[in-house]
Parts: C-alpha cells; structure tokens; sequence
C-alpha cells in the first residue's frame, strides 16, 4: 500500500519543468553513442532547439557535460560517473542484496540481476553473471532494457497500482503499436503469472530464459530481482529448476529489510 502510494506521488506533473528538462538532456546519452550535437538532442527529447542549447551551456557550465569544440557535440562529463557510484555504493537495497546474489549465482551458475524503473525502461543496479554459456548479451549495472519484453519490467508492472500500471501501459502502446496486440497478451499473461506464482518468464533474447519477481519493500521503492540462463532446454524445465531459487533469494532479500 505504502509503495502504491509513493508510485502515484511520483506520477503527478514535476514540480520543476527547468529541472525535469535538464534530466532529459541528460537521459538522451546511452552506451554507444559517445557524442550528441544540440540538433539530435532536440529531436530525442522533443525540446525546441533554442531550449536545448540554452540547457546545454547551463550544464557545460555546472560540469555536467562536456563541449568537443572540433566536433560541436556534447559528452557526459565524468562527475556523472561519480554519481552513479555514490548511488549505488549508497543503495541500501544493494547492500543487502548484493552478496546474497553473489552467493546464489555462484551456487547455481547462473545469472542474476537487480534493476528498478526509470520512466519506460528498467535499469540495472547491479548482474552477477555466472552462466557456464557464453552469452552475446553482457549486462552490466547502468544497462537499460525494455519494459515491455522482459521479465524485469512485466513483473515492475504487476507491482504497479492499476491507474499508473495503464497510464504506462498506453506510452508502451504508443512505442510498440506495429506488434502491441501479440505484446499486451504477454504482459497480461506475466500479469497472472506474478499474482499466481510470485514471478513471470520472458525469452526475448535468443536462447535467454529469464524469470523475475518484484521486491517490495517497507521502505524502499519497488525493486525486480531476476535470473536467467543462457540455454537450449524447454521454458517449463527452467521454470521448474530457477523458479524456487529466485522466490528463496528473494524471501531472504526481504527478509533483510526488517
């Protein structure tokens, strides 16, 4: 219920539209793409070009980004890093569920992850990976992957309070409209799963299973603990061997809050 609630407080309009629109210049740089000229982050966050270049000098001049004189582009700034240090190295949640999910990868050899929301994607906090397959997909803490193909953002959703669980489910809608029909049977079939079970399944990368539940917590907002496999063997297989494993881990993570 108190989660419920902080969702909703955090749905509401920004109080600060300066800052938000900051935030999404900074949110326009992802891994891959080392510089980004005022014209393409206009077009990625859907700012007027005027209102862009005016953030960007502001955040040159706080250090935030970087301005390359040769290439007229802009690049984070290396005290973005030292944020995501603070934060992670500060996370409480981390400090419980870090050695746990050491522990049970190790054990197991398998994959596990923790990841929270960030607007319409999920965001890694930590992957241990252990898999005795190599995997094309290297996961890293930072990393983004969809809401709506992974078991990490089904089960966010199943966490969700209906009214903010639609009003992300219509932008998913938007972002997906050429396949949304086969997309929302799956999400509302992970849907059920949570409500059942505890966790849902999703295999959206070629011969990655992966199963996730979300972790709510007293006082933190909600978190998806997850693991996954890189393998060739049926889902119900790996269903019934990871499914026990990830509600344990998951039991003793919240265990540790209190």
């Amino acid at each position: 219920m108190a989660n419920n609630k902080v969702q909703q407080r955090l749905a509401r309009p920004a109080q600060n539209r300066s800052l938000e629109r900051g935030i999404d210049i900074l949110r326009a740089f992802r891994p891959g793409v080392d510089l980004i000229g005022n014209s393409e982050l206009a077009e990625r966050t859907g700012l007027a070009p005027a209102t862009v270049s005016r953030f960007t000098q502001t955040l040159v001049r706080v250090g935030m980004l970087d301005y390359d004189v040769r290439e007229r582009a802009y690049r984070l700034a290396a005290p973005l890093l030292s944020f995501g240090h603070a934060m992670r190295s500060g996370s409480p949640v981390l400090k419980i569920a870090a050695p746990l999910m050491q522990r049970v990868a190790e054990a197991q050899k398998i994959n596990v992850g923790i990841a929270v929301i960030d607007q319409d994607e999920m965001v890694y906090l930590e992957s241990v990976r252990f898999n005795k397959k190599v995997s094309l997909r290297n996961v890293v803490a930072g990393q983004r992957v969809p809401i709506e193909l992974t078991s990490l953002g089904r089960a966010y959703l199943a966490s969700m309070a209906p009214p903010a669980r639609n009003e992300l489910m219509q932008r998913l809608h938007l972002r997906r409209h050429a396949d949304w029909a086969s997309l929302e049977k799956q999400i509302q079939q992970s849907l059920r799963q949570v409500k059942k079970s505890g966790f849902c399944v999703a295999s959206w990368q070629p011969n990655v299973i992966a199963l996730a539940t979300p972790l709510r917590f007293r006082y933190q907002p909600v978190h998806v603990l997850n693991v996954s496999v890189n393998t060739q063997l049926p889902i119900g297989d790996i269903v019934s061997r990871l499914s026990p494993v990830l509600m344990e881990l998951a039991g003793e993570v919240l265990d540790a809050e209190n």
